[in-house]
């Protein structure tokens, strides 16, 4: 009698895992609706000039778009082709940068300019797939987002064929039943002003340069933020050595105690980015956020001397990963 209860619990247990793994593999191609951004390239000088100062500025898309080999050039804030094919490894698996040049083939040639705001504004690929949680584009201004979408319509076309996302198995659960396109926080703005605002400064720390989502904690399986904005203490392999060291996001509140910026004036602020890169294990892109002009660099200063202050002591910013 007890052997065949055991045979029958066992049985069932397979019938379970067989249907949950088999739910699973169905749900990895799911597909997520979303709107067509109304947005439409233009050939005006001024906008392509906007896109690329966004591109290889503060928008900093060659940090993760530039092929292998070219960090140097990047990290000098130069101009580098954006092929793709960089791998990010997380939790859950690997994901690799797009190739978004204007190569028909192998890259963003054959979309719509709508498809191409769709990615950037709601996190879907060209087939609806949800995009993992990584760009910050979701409210840029419309302004900016055709900006972007007409310069990298007149880079140079390269061909390269990025791999697709490999998955491991807690990867393919989360992909299945926890990763969902991100989208807009309310109606993007169809304009910025560009000054030396708090308002512009929020901007460009939150929807343009990703300050908020690299000096705030998140969870590398689901990107989910699960810390205090801007209060650091967010881990990243180092990019020149990832098995040996590792480095972790500064607090950047004004928090008197352990904020990076209760002790920086403006002129310190700015200064620190003309510096550019000390730790060359850190992932921070100082060549493409030193271009900006010290006007941006003021709006992003003022305004995180307004976010809440954050108590969060973060001894050191770089290390040796633990054996």
């Amino acid at each position: 009698m007890l052997k065949k209860i055991f045979l029958w619990v066992f049985v069932i247990l397979v019938i379970i895992v067989a249907g949950v793994s088999g739910i699973v593999l169905l749900r990895q191609n799911q597909t997520f609706d979303a709107p067509l951004p109304d947005i439409h390239a233009s050939t005006d000088s001024a906008v392509l000039e906007r896109g690329k100062y966004l591109v290889y500025g503060p928008a900093h898309c060659a940090d993760c778009h530039a092929p292998a080999g070219t960090e140097e050039a990047v990290n000098k804030g130069e101009i580098v082709d954006l092929p793709g094919g960089r791998p990010f490894p997380l939790p859950i698996g690997t994901i690799y940068a797009k190739n978004i040049t204007p190569d028909k083939e192998t890259g963003i040639g054959a979309l719509t300019d709508g498809q191409i705001a769709q990615s950037l504004r709601y996190g879907v690929d060209r087939n609806k797939h949800a995009l993992f949680n990584i760009m910050p584009f979701s409210n840029l201004s419309d302004g900016d987002l055709t900006a972007i979408v007409s310069y990298i319509r007149t880079i140079k076309p390269v061909k390269n064929i990025v791999p697709n996302r490999e998955m491991n198995v807690m990867g393919k659960i989360i992909v299945a039943f926890m990763m969902k396109p991100e989208g807009p926080t309310g109606i993007p703005p169809k304009e910025v002003p560009v000054d030396s605002s708090v308002a512009y400064g929020e901007y460009l720390a939150k929807s343009v340069a990703n300050c908020y989502g690299c000096h705030t904690q998140r969870d590398l399986k689901t990107g989910a933020f699960i810390g205090a904005p801007f209060a650091g203490g967010f881990e990243f392999e180092s990019i020149i050595e990832p098995t040996k060291y590792m480095c972790m996001s500064p607090n950047i509140t004004p928090d008197k105690e352990t904020g990076v910026m209760s002790e920086w004036s403006e002129e310190t602020f700015i200064a620190r980015f003309r510096a550019g890169k000390r730790i060359p294990h850190s992932p921070m892109a100082w060549g493409p956020f030193g271009r900006m002009s010290d006007m941006e660099l003021k709006a992003i200063y003022r305004y995180l001397q307004t976010v809440n202050p954050v108590k969060n002591q973060i001894e050191k910013t770089f290390y040796a990963r633990k054996s």
